[in-house]
């Protein structure tokens, strides 16, 4: 039985996570496996950006950040994309145990005969011809891109408006798809306060053990997350939480974030893993909130 796939979400959601997210794993398989538990859970709840603040400093900051980016993004692109965008490196050495995503933008079909008018596929440009640019798009040859110009190697996405044995698409943005199409990996150069203080969000929701029980502020997050267009959810490090990373930084969390919530109260353990808070908070407000 075929799924429907869902749509993507009516306001643009973002995570925020620190660099120093697995750096206390000392071997990267179990570094690449942790990572891709995070990438599965921002496919799973419809995450439009992830973002890496970093919460350390020095040589570290800079190796654990760049792991953090390069295995997300890998696992993000279609696997037919990822030999034209990723050269190799150290940190690719088990990204063969990445879980796959199966969203949308990583379609299963790969053959021509089965490329339907109106479908949407991410690409990447391999040439560029006569009547525009000619695209890999996960099929037996590269496709024409009608009118398109651009580098080669340089990702994009289409729509076919061709079927056929010799199809042809055109060049849109990623926004006029109605499916949930990926997530973007951004890095960020200023610390977690400064980060947050100028992106603009309508709310941010910090998650702490310290924080307010989620339900009971759940029916005015709810009403404000309504009336909001980009929401930020933040997660703190496995060694100091949110408080403590925006105290070092100079700020109360408080005056950084809108909210600060307990999405596991009454935990059994003495400590809660980010990965299992970022799929626990996401699970919680995607039955509670934000299922639209």
């Amino acid at each position: 039985m075929k799924v429907e796939m869902p749509s993507k979400r009516k306001r643009k959601l973002s995570i925020a996570i620190p660099s120093s997210l697995v750096a206390d794993i000392p071997h990267m398989r179990e570094k690449t496996s942790k990572i891709g538990f995070i990438a599965r859970a921002l496919a799973i709840f419809r995450v439009d950006e992830v973002i890496v603040y970093p919460d350390q400093s020095g040589e570290n900051q800079r190796k654990e950040t760049h792991l953090l980016a390069t295995l997300l993004s890998y696992a993000e692109t279609p696997q037919y994309l990822r030999k034209y965008l990723f050269k190799i490196m150290p940190e690719l050495r088990f990204a063969g145990t990445l879980p796959p995503l199966r969203t949308p933008h990583h379609p299963l079909h790969n053959r021509i005969r089965d490329l339907k008018s109106g479908e949407y596929r991410e690409g990447v440009i391999t040439s560029i011809g006569r009547h525009g640019a000619y695209a890999d798009i996960g099929v037996e040859r590269p496709v024409l891109v009608y009118g398109a110009l651009g580098k080669t190697k340089t990702r994009v996405t289409i729509k076919v408006t061709e079927s056929g044995t010799d199809p042809k698409s055109i060049l849109v943005d990623k926004d006029e798809v109605a499916d949930y199409w990926g997530y973007e990996v951004t890095v960020s150069e200023k610390p977690f306060v400064e980060t947050v203080r100028t992106r603009g969000f309508d709310i941010v929701i910090a998650t702490s053990r310290k924080g307010r029980d989620l339900i009971t502020t759940l029916s005015e997050l709810k009403e404000k997350w309504e009336k909001s267009q980009r929401i930020l959810i933040a997660f703190g490090a496995p060694t100091q939480g949110l408080y403590e990373i925006s105290s070092k930084e100079g700020a109360e969390l408080t005056s950084v974030a809108d909210y600060v919530i307990n999405a596991i109260p009454n935990q059994g353990t003495e400590t809660v893993r980010t990965e299992e808070a970022i799929h626990t908070t996401l699970s919680i407000l995607n039955i509670l909130i934000g299922n639209e």
